[in-house]
C-alpha cells in the first residue's frame, strides 16, 4: 500500500512528527453503526482533477480546533498541527518526494548521500529565495541546526537521531560554537552543504527520517534575534519569511492568516491571489460546508450523513499517517541530561495494569457505532502504510474484561470487602488521573465511556482538572511532566519514514510517556543501524519492537481513521498525495 499525505491536518511537511488533536477524524456522536462511511471515503480520490487553472481568485480554508493558534511559524521551533497548518502556505520543505516519499531533486534543493564517505551533501537551487527576495544560503541551512540545538531556544526537535551529525552534541553542550560536522565548501553566502554523520543510516534516503533537518531558517533575517527570544519574537510570531509559494500578509493572531503570492517564489506565480485560512469549531463544520463557507474544508466525521449530498463540492480522502493513543506516565524529563529519567515506582509503572487498562476499553465498539466506520481501532504503533514494516501479528489490545481482571488479579492490585475499587499492590487506595482532550462535538462521551470500562475492573480512573482540557493547555502539562498526569490521550501527525527513535527514543523530547529501557533502546538503535541497511533485518528490528511494545503497552495504540476534504468543485490540482506537497499550492486554483 503507498503510504499517503497526513490529510487529517492537511498537507503538511512529511519531514517531522506533529502534536495533534484527538478529534479533527475521531469525532463522534450518537450515530448509527453502519459501515457506510467508510464505503463512501473508499470511493473518493487523492486528488481533485488535474487541469490548467487560471491565474486569479482567492479561496477560504477552515482549520478545525477548539483552541487558538499558538502562531510559532519556525519550523525548528513549532510542534503543533495547527501552526504547521496556518503556515503551510509559505512554508515549503527543501526536498520534493515521489508518492513513497523517496526524496528526489525536484523540490528547492538537491540531494546526495555517500554512504562509504558518511555525508549527505544538500545544494539550495540558485533562484530559491525568501519572501524578502533574498537567495536562501548555506548558511540558512546550518542555522536551522544551531536553532534546533541550542538549549536557550528550548526548541523539541533536538533528539539523539540529529545528534547523530558530528559535533552536534558538542554544540548543544556548549563545548563548541560551531558545529563541525557542518561543510559549507563554498561559504556561508554559498548554497552547498554536506552533513558529517558517524553514522550512516538505512532510511537516509526518505523524507521524515529525522537524521537530518529538511528546513531552512532565514540567519539574515533572524541573526540578531537571541536564541531565547526567538521563539516570542515578532519576526517568528507576526512576520516570518518563508521561500514557498505565498507570503504571509495579514495575521489576526490565534484566529486566521491571509496569504498572498511570494513574488521572489523561485517555481514562478502561483495561480490563486490570495489564500486565508481561519479557525472554525468543529461543532460548526457541517453547518459551514452546507453554507459553502469555505472553498477547503475537512469533514468531522461523525458529521459525515449530514454533509455527503452537498453540492458544490468534491470530496477527496485518504488514511493519513497518524494514530491517537494512550500513554503512561512512568518517569520525568531531565532537562540537565536531556533525557528520560524513568521512575520504577511511579504509579503506572506496572505493566500489567497497563494492559489492562488496554484490553477493558471498548475501541471497535466505539468507532463502529459513532463514526460509520470512518474511523477504526489500530493494533500496534507503527501503521500498516508503511508496508512490512508493519507487523500483522501484533493483536493490540482487543476488549477483554475477563483478561483485565486476571491481569489485575496477578498483579496484586485487589479490592477490600464492601469496595467498588481496587488497591494498589501495596494496600493503598488508587485514583488515575487522566489527561484528555477537548476538540470534538462529542469526545467527553467517549471518554466517560472509557471511566465507566475502567469502572468495570475495578479501577477509579478521573480526569484530571475534572473535565477535557483544550489543546494547548493539554500539550503544556503532558510536556512538563505535570504531578496531576497519570495517563493521557493524545495523537501524533507522523513523520513519513518509519524511524521510532525520535518519539519514543531516551533522549526524544516528545518520548512524552518517559519510558526508557535498555531493551527499548536496544532495539531503536537496531533498527536504525548499519546492519539494517539489510531490509530483512531492519524488518526483523521492527517487528521485535513491535511485540516489545505490546508487551510493555506503555503506549495503547486507539484508532485512525479515514480522512475526507471537501473541496470547492471549481478548484483543481488539490492534491494529497506525497509527490505533490511542494507544488500543492503553486498549482491548485479555479479551472480556467
Amino acid at each position: 500500500m503507498k503510504r499517503r499525505m497526513l490529510g487529517t491536518f492537511g498537507v503538511l511537511l512529511a519531514g517531522a512528527a506533529l502534536l495533534a488533536g484527538c478529534g479533527k477524524s475521531s469525532s463522534s456522536s450518537s450515530s448509527s453503526s453502519s459501515n457506510s462511511g467508510a464505503k463512501d471515503a473508499k470511493k473518493f480520490p487523492e486528488a481533485t482533477a488535474t487541469a490548467t487553472a487560471k491565474k486569479g481568485g482567492s479561496i477560504t480554508v477552515a482549520e478545525e480546533t477548539d483552541t487558538p493558534v499558538k502562531g510559532v511559524f519556525l519550523n525548528e521551533l513549532s510542534d503543533s498541527a495547527v501552526d504547521s497548518n496556518f503556515m503551510t502556505y509559505g512554508n515549503e520543505s527543501l526536498f520534493a518526494t515521489d508518492d513513497q516519499y523517496k526524496i528526489n531533486n525536484k523540490g528547492a534543493a538537491t540531494f546526495k548521500m555517500d554512504r562509504k564517505a558518511k555525508t549527505v551533501t544538500i545544494e539550495v537551487k540558485k533562484g530559491v529565495k525568501w519572501s524578502d527576495g533574498k537567495q536562501v544560503t548555506a548558511k540558512d541551512v546550518e542555522y536551522s541546526y544551531e536553532i534546533i540545538a541550542n538549549k536557550a531556544s528550548q526548541s523539541s526537535r533536538y533528539t539523539s537521531s540529529l545528534a547523530d551529525i558530528v559535533g552536534l552534541a558538542e554544540y548543544h553542550d556548549g563545548k563548541s560554537k560551531k558545529i563541525s560536522g557542518i561543510e559549507m565548501p563554498d561559504g556561508e553566502n554559498g548554497r552547498k552543504v554536506v552533513l558529517h554523520f558517524k553514522e550512516m543510516k538505512p532510511g537516509m534516503t526518505q523524507s521524515g527520517n529525522g537524521f537530518f533537518w529538511e528546513s531552512a531558517a532565514p540567519y539574515h533575517y533572524l541573526k540578531d534575534v537571541p536564541f531565547s527570544k526567538l521563539q516570542s519574537s515578532d519576526k517568528v510570531r507576526k512576520n516570518p519569511l518563508f521561500f514557498g509559494p505565498y507570503k504571509l500578509s495579514k495575521l489576526v493572531r490565534g484566529q486566521s492568516a491571509t496569504w498572498v503570492r511570494n513574488p521572489y517564489y523561485y517555481r514562478g506565480k502561483a495561480k490563486l491571489d490570495k489564500i486565508t485560512i481561519s479557525v472554525i469549531s468543529p461543532n460548526s463544520a457541517s453547518q459551514s460546508i452546507k453554507s459553502k463557507k469555505f472553498d477547503i474544508i475537512d469533514v468531522v466525521n461523525s458529521q459525515w450523513k449530514e454533509v455527503k449530498g452537498t453540492k458544490g463540492y468534491n470530496f477527496v480522502a485518504n488514511i493519513p499517517l497518524s494514530y491517537s493513543y494512550m500513554g503512561f506516565k512512568v518517569g520525568t524529563w531531565d532537562k540537565k541530561t536531556g533525557s528520560v529519567k524513568m521512575n520504577k515506582n511511579s504509579k503506572m509503572s506496572n505493566r500489567y495494569l497497563r494492559q489492562a487498562m488496554g484490553y477493558a476499553m471498548n475501541v471497535d465498539e466505539v468507532t463502529q457505532h459513532y463514526t460509520q466506520g470512518l474511523s477504526f481501532r489500530v493494533k500496534t504503533l507503527v501503521p500498516e502504510d508503511f508496508g512490512d514494516f508493519y507487523d500483522k501479528s501484533v493483536k493490540g489490545f482487543p476488549l477483554n474484561i475477563k483478561k483485565a481482571n486476571a491481569l489485575l488479579d496477578k498483579a496484586g492490585y485487589k479490592k477490600k470487602k464492601g469496595e467498588t475499587y481496587r488497591r494498589d499492590p501495596n494496600g493503598k487506595k488508587l485514583t488515575i488521573h487522566l489527561a484528555a482532550m477537548s476538540g470534538n462535538p462529542n469526545q467527553e462521551a467517549i471518554v466517560q465511556n472509557y471511566l465507566q470500562q475502567w469502572k468495570k475492573i475495578g479501577l477509579h480512573v478521573t480526569l484530571t482538572t475534572g473535565r477535557l482540557i483544550e489543546f494547548n493547555s493539554f500539550y503544556d502539562k503532558v510536556q512538563n511532566d505535570d504531578p496531576s498526569v497519570d495517563v493521557f490521550m493524545a495523537a501524533w501527525s507522523l513523520s513519513s519514514e518509519p524511524t521510532q527513535d525520535d518519539l519514543y527514543g531516551p533522549k526524544a523530547p516528545f518520548n512524552f510517556e518517559r519510558f526508557a529501557t535498555s531493551e527499548n533502546t536496544k532495539l531503536l538503535k537496531e533498527m536504525s543501524s548499519d546492519k539494517a541497511f539489510n531490509h530483512s533485518y531492519r524488518v526483523q528490528k521492527f517487528h521485535e519492537w513491535q511485540q516489545y511494545m505490546q508487551k510493555e503497552a506503555f503506549v495503547v495504540p486507539l484508532t485512525n481513521a479515514y480522512s475526507i476534504t471537501a473541496v470547492n468543485s471549481k478548484l483543481v490540482n488539490y492534491s494529497t498525495k506525497p509527490s505533490k506537497a511542494a507544488t500543492l499550492w503553486y498549482e491548485t486554483g479555479f479551472k480556467k
